[in-house]
C-alpha cells in the first residue's frame, strides 16, 4: 500500500483490509509514520511518535491494526510521556495505562504517538508554549481550534483516520468544525476516565475521538463505552451497537434551531448562510425545523462564573501535583500567563462558591432536560465565526485573571459549553465551506443518552451532503 492509497480509507476501511490479508498492520504503521514525516513539519500536530510494533490483537477487533494517536492529556499509556502541554510537566511519563487506553488497545488500535494540546487543555485553540502552535491544514495561518487541536490537524491532514480527543467545553467539536471533521461528544458517564479520575472538571469533561467518517466515531464509541469497577456512575449502554445506527433512518425529527448563542452572539455572515443551508437540507429530508431559544436558567455571566470556578478550582490540584512530582516552581517560567492566572483564581474559590457552581450546573441540566422533552435535536453553528488566525486568541492574556480567561474561551465558542454542563451528547458535522476554503461546522445536540438519534441523523446527513472527498491544502496523500 502506498501513502496515497492509505489516506483514502477511514479506520474501519483499513481494518477490513487487514482482516482480508490485503495489507499488514506493520505496513499501516509504516504509512502513518511516512505521513507524519510528510506533513507534520508544516502543521505541528504530532509531538512525539514511535515505531510501534503491533502487538497481538484480535483480528475481529473493529480497528484491527489501525494507526492511532492519543492526546497529550487525560489518557495515559504506560511508559509514554503525558505532559499536558505544559513546561511544568515536561518529561512526565505515565506509570500505567488508563482504563480507556486499554480499551483502545482491545479495539485493535495501534498507538504510534501523541498530539498537541493547549496547556492543561484550558483553551479552544492549540498554541501552547511547550511545543508551539498547531496549524490548520486548510490554511496554515489559522487555528485548528482546541483543545484537541493536534488530534484534529493530524486526522484532517491524513496522518491517521481517527485520533483520541477530549471535550470539557467543546474541545472535540470546536476542532472538528475548524478542520472539517466529524466530532462526537458522548453523554456524561458514557466513557471512563479511570482509574485516577472519576470525573474531569467535575463532570464537564468527556473523552472519545475525532474522525473523518461518522461510522468511525460510532464504532469507537462501541469499543470504549462502559467502565471499570468503582465508576461513580455509568450511562447505560443501549440494546444495540452504535455503528448499526449510522445506517438507520432517523424518522421525522423535531429540530430546534438556535441562531443567537446564549451570550447574545450571532453567527457571522458565512456561518449564518451555512446554517440556513443546513435548515433547508433538514427540511428536504422531512424533518420539522423551527426556531428555538433554550434557556440556561441562569444569566450568561452566572453560567461563565460557575464554569470558571469549577475549572480553576480543579486546576489547582493538578498543578500542585505536577509541581511536587517535577520539583519545579509554579511561576511564569513553568506556566503560561493565562494558566497561572487560572491557578491563582482557583485558589480563591471557597467551598461554598464551588458548591454554588455545582448548583448552577444542576439548574442548567434541568433546563436542558425540559427543552429536550419537546425537541429531539438542537441545531446551531458549532462556532459563531470562521477559525481565528493564530495569535488572536491569546491577545491580552497577560492582564487576565482566571474568570476573564474562561470568559474568553466561552466568547470564542459560546454554543458548545451547554452540552458539557448538562452532560448531553453533541456532535459537529462539516457541512459547509467558506468562500476562502475554511470549514464550517454545524452542531447538533440531543437529550441525555441519545447518541443513537445523533448518529442516525449524522449518517443521513453524511449521505445527503458528503464531505469525504474534500481535501485540505496540507494532505499526506498529495
Amino acid at each position: 500500500m502506498q501513502l496515497h492509497d492509505y489516506v483514502q480509507y477511514d479506520g474501519l476501511g483499513l481494518a477490513a483490509l487487514v482482516r482480508q490479508g490485503q495489507v499488514s498492520a506493520v505496513h499501516l504503521q509504516a504509512c502513518a509514520l511516512q505521513a507524519i514525516d510528510a506533513v507534520n513539519p508544516r502543521i505541528n500536530a504530532v509531538i512525539e511518535h514511535w515505531p510501534a510494533e503491533p502487538g497481538p490483537f484480535d483480528a475481529a477487533a473493529p480497528f484491527a491494526g489501525v494507526p492511532f494517536l492519543i492526546k497529550d492529556i487525560a489518557v495515559a499509556m504506560a511508559g509514554k510521556k503525558m505532559e499536558m502541554g505544559s513546561r511544568l510537566a515536561a518529561g512526565h511519563a505515565a506509570a500505567q495505562d488508563t482504563f480507556l487506553m486499554r480499551q483502545f488497545c482491545h479495539a485493535g488500535l495501534v498507538t504510534i504517538g501523541r498530539t498537541t494540546t493547549p496547556e492543561m487543555a484550558f483553551a479552544t485553540t492549540t498554541e501552547a508554549v511547550l511545543y508551539g502552535a498547531t496549524r490548520n491544514p486548510w490554511n496554515l495561518s489559522f487555528s485548528t481550534g482546541g483543545s484537541s487541536g493536534g488530534a484534529a490537524a493530524a486526522v484532517a491532514a491524513g496522518i491517521v483516520p481517527l485520533a483520541h480527543a477530549t471535550d470539557a467545553a467543546g474541545s472535540i467539536r470546536v476542532p472538528a468544525a475548524s478542520t472539517g471533521l466529524f466530532g462526537l461528544k458522548p453523554s456524561r458517564g458514557r466513557v471512563s476516565n479511570g482509574p485516577a479520575m472519576d470525573e474531569i472538571f467535575s463532570g464537564l469533561g468527556v473523552q472519545l475521538g475525532l474522525s473523518r467518517s461518522v461510522r468511525d466515531s460510532a464504532a469507537l464509541l462501541d469499543a470504549v463505552q462502559g467502565g471499570m469497577p468503582g465508576e461513580p456512575y455509568i450511562t447505560a449502554a443501549p440494546g444495540h451497537n452504535w455503528l448499526s445506527q449510522v445506517d438507520v433512518p432517523p424518522g421525522r425529527l423535531r429540530i430546534g434551531v438556535m441562531r443567537a448563542a446564549s451570550d447574545g452572539q450571532r453567527p457571522d455572515a458565512e456561518t449564518s448562510q451555512a446554517l440556513d443551508d443546513c435548515v433547508r437540507l433538514l427540511e428536504s429530508l422531512g424533518h420539522h425545523v423551527e426556531e428555538a431559544a433554550p434557556s440556561l436558567g441562569v444569566s450568561w455571566e452566572a453560567f461563565v462564573l460557575a464554569n470558571a470556578r469549577i475549572w480553576c478550582a480543579n486546576l489547582v490540584g493538578w498543578i500542585d501535583g505536577m509541581a511536587q512530582e517535577s520539583g519545579r516552581v509554579i511561576s511564569r517560567a513553568t506556566l503560561e500567563p493565562a494558566t497561572l492566572a487560572c491557578y491563582h483564581y482557583g485558589q480563591t474559590v471557597s467551598a461554598v462558591e464551588f458548591v454554588a457552581a455545582l448548583d448552577v450546573r444542576n439548574t442548567v441540566t434541568r433546563q436542558a432536560g425540559a427543552f429536550f422533552a419537546h425537541y429531539d435535536v438542537l441545531l446551531s453553528p458549532t462556532l459563531p465565526s470562521l477559525p481565528w488566525q493564530l495569535g488572536r486568541y491569546g491577545e491580552g492574556e497577560e492582564s487576565m485573571d482566571g474568570f476573564a480567561w474562561t470568559a474568553r474561551l466561552f466568547q470564542h465558542s459560546p454554543y458548545t459549553p451547554l452540552a458539557n454542563v448538562a452532560g448531553l451528547p453533541a456532535m459537529s458535522l462539516p457541512l459547509a465551506m467558506s468562500g476562502d476554503g475554511l470549514p464550517i461546522g454545524m452542531q447538533f445536540m440531543a437529550g441525555l443518552g441519545r447518541e443513537g438519534c445523533l448518529l442516525q441523523l449524522a449518517g443521513q446527513l453524511e449521505r445527503a451532503a458528503p464531505w469525504a472527498q474534500r481535501r485540505p491544502a496540507v494532505w499526506a496523500g498529495n
